[in-house]
């Protein structure tokens, strides 16, 4: 979940500001505008504004440059007042600061930012894919009217002076948060910014939709002592505490359990500190149902869950094939592993393999009628799509989170005649440039 933070060039700060022409949206929260015959990407922005930006990325070699607004000149009528301050570009400009990212269109109203979105995932599609499909990114079922309140798991980092903090986008820089407005209540209400976190370099929150108190997860700072990790978690009320040794993925708890109780269709869930889950409230739901809608499994059917996690898709595919079929699940996560086989415990049909998809499959030797794949944000890959094909499933299901690598791997597989039959998008992180995508293939013959 953490990304790699490069370093601001010093060229780009000796840049001065400038006037810019917004044009069209591209993938990655940007807009495109030009600036002396040069592209230009700039965030918080809207296609026709004329804004001033200020260059963060702007080395003379390079092809394009980056940049942030910093004025809006003429507004576009898609614009509104954003809902988070400190992720706000033009309060942050004003204020001598940078805006922390995370909410990067939370100054585009919500019926625009799904516009937005179904604009890129067709130019995705299009351009990497050679397919032109009508796209409605669709809000998920009880979404609140401003889009607020709904991520579950929310990571910060904690500044120098003890105070929890977030980052700009591509930056290492640390601005002081207070509040986080995407987050469900039950994060805010922990009011992690008003405890001393001295010591600790990275602080996780998450809410679990059963039973249960949040669980916080502490990552100490080199050298940190154990007793100060303890002191904080003292200062934490009303939420279970533990450590989180980001190399090993090891959580040792100081107070309350280290896993949370996810419940999904009257199906319980337990996830334990780092392990994957869908961050939206509502998205379990919503991604279940398109799954088993898309995929149709039947009893008897051999089925593959391919980077499975801790078995969201791999109970209710278990399920539904019985004891007469067999679902394969493979993550490659030790922990998550750990709890997909308390979550399918007692599903004889499943076997669950930690490892890489690319070498369990190789060495699963059953026929499979359906193969359904949640990959990170990169894609499964060339090798993978030729794995699956070989197999011959009758249909697989692909759930994205990335439309740019979901349409590169729809195109191996338009290469090799198959064919996108159902395609689902899903505004799974209002006010953020980010999607969720379900579509269905259909081999050859189909």
């Amino acid at each position: 979940m953490t990304e790699a933070l490069p370093v601001t060039a010093a060229s780009s700060r000796r840049q001065p500001d400038a006037e810019l022409t917004v044009g069209k949206p591209a993938h990655g929260g940007h807009f495109v505008a030009r600036h002396e015959g040069r592209v230009v990407f700039v965030r918080h922005a809207l296609e026709g504004e004329r804004v001033r930006v200020r260059f963060t990325e702007a080395e003379e070699n390079a092809s394009f440059w980056r940049a942030d607004v910093v004025e809006v000149l003429e507004a576009s009528p898609q614009r509104t007042v954003h809902p988070w301050p400190h992720a706000d570009a033009l309060k942050a400009a004003a204020a001598g600061r940078t805006a922390v990212g995370g909410a990067e269109f939370g100054h585009v109203l919500l019926p625009e930012q799904r516009r937005l979105k179904t604009v890129v995932f067709q130019e995705q599609l299009e351009r990497l894919a050679g397919t032109e499909r009508a796209v409605s990114v669709e809000p998920v079922p009880g979404e609140t009217e401003d889009g607020l309140g709904w991520r579950t798991r929310a990571a910060f980092s904690v500044d120098p002076a003890g105070r929890l903090a977030m980052h700009p986008h591509r930056s290492h820089e640390m601005v002081p948060v207070h509040e986080m407005p995407l987050a469900v209540p039950a994060i805010n209400r922990l009011r992690l910014w008003g405890i001393d976190l001295t010591g600790i370099s990275r602080v996780d929150a998450a809410v679990g939709s059963g039973a249960g108190e949040p669980l916080v997860l502490l990552v100490p700072s080199k050298g940190t002592h154990p007793r100060r990790a303890a002191a904080v978690a003292a200062a934490i009320r009303d939420a279970s505490v533990a450590v989180l040794e980001p190399e090993t993925g090891r959580v040792q708890r100081i107070t309350g359990r280290t896993w949370l109780q996810e419940s999904v269709r009257g199906v319980d869930y337990r996830v334990t500190g780092p392990g994957f889950w869908q961050i939206h409230r509502g998205a379990p739901e919503a991604l279940v149902g398109a799954v088993l809608e898309g995929l149709q499994p039947a009893a008897g059917d051999r089925v593959a869950d391919l980077y499975a996690g801790a078995g969201l898709f791999t109970v209710p595919l278990a399920h539904a094939v019985g004891p007469t079929g067999a679902v394969l699940s493979v993550e490659g996560s030790a922990g998550t592993v750990r709890d997909a086989r308390r979550n399918l415990h007692g599903q004889e049909q499943a076997a669950i393999v930690q490892g890489r998809v690319d070498a369990a499959l190789g060495r699963w030797n059953e026929p499979l009628d359906a193969v359904l794949l949640d990959p990170p944000r990169t894609g499964a890959g060339k090798k993978v799509v030729q794995q699956i094909i070989a197999r011959r499933p009758r249909t697989v299901g692909y759930v994205s989170c990335d439309p740019a690598s979901f349409a590169r791997d729809l195109g191996y597989f338009r290469r090799a005649g198959w064919s996108l039959d159902t395609l689902r998008v899903f505004d799974l992180y209002p006010h953020t440039h980010h999607m969720e995508s379900f579509a269905r293939l259909l081999p050859p013959s189909a």
